[in-house]
């Protein structure tokens, strides 16, 4: 009997080998060395709004701080104080004309119509999380350059909504 599921077996293992399958990812996760690459793993597993269990209050602390000095110089000084006054920036979308991003630091894009304009789509709010986790700010950042360069990304990925709400994957 043994010997009839030992095919099955082997395949399982070449599959296995060929990493096919993502690694859950960070607690026990295999590590590819000095360099991070985070999006090799699923992260499903943890709770929202968190980095995983082996994240200290002092590793949060550290990538909040890189995420503002990403963020920061991304967005250059006064589109960053623009987002500290307001907080939010507004990117006019070059796809649809009359339609405005807001987006807002932790939470879902809401998409503004200005009057006459109509909305690609059903809802007023696009959620759009990070494969892995990451620090609201440098999320944020990414989002930024996204709906200014790569707008067709963007409209891609989106998951329209029904509501605001704060984004899963980011701390």
């Amino acid at each position: 009997m043994a010997d009839i599921f030992e095919p099955l077996r082997s395949l399982w293992r070449k599959i296995t080998a060929w990493e096919l399958l993502p690694t859950p990812g960070p607690e026990g996760a295999r590590r590819d060395g000095p360099v991070e690459r985070p999006w090799r793993y699923y992260w499903d597993h943890l709770p929202k709004r968190t980095a995983g269990a082996d994240f200290s209050a002092r590793d949060y602390l550290e990538a909040r701080q890189r995420a503002e000095e990403v963020a920061r110089s991304t967005l250059g000084e006064d589109l960053w104080e623009r987002l500290v006054m307001d907080g939010y920036l507004d990117v006019a979308s070059q796809r649809y004309p009359g339609v405005t991003y807001r987006l807002r630091v932790g939470h879902r894009v809401e998409v503004i119509c200005s009057p006459g304009a109509r909305s690609p789509w059903p809802y007023a709010y696009l959620c759009i999380n990070p494969t892995y986790p990451l620090p609201e700010l440098e999320f944020f950042a990414h989002l930024y350059l996204y709906a200014r360069d790569r707008e067709d990304m963007l409209v891609r990925v989106a998951a329209p909504q029904p509501w605001d709400q704060r984004l899963g994957r980011t701390f």
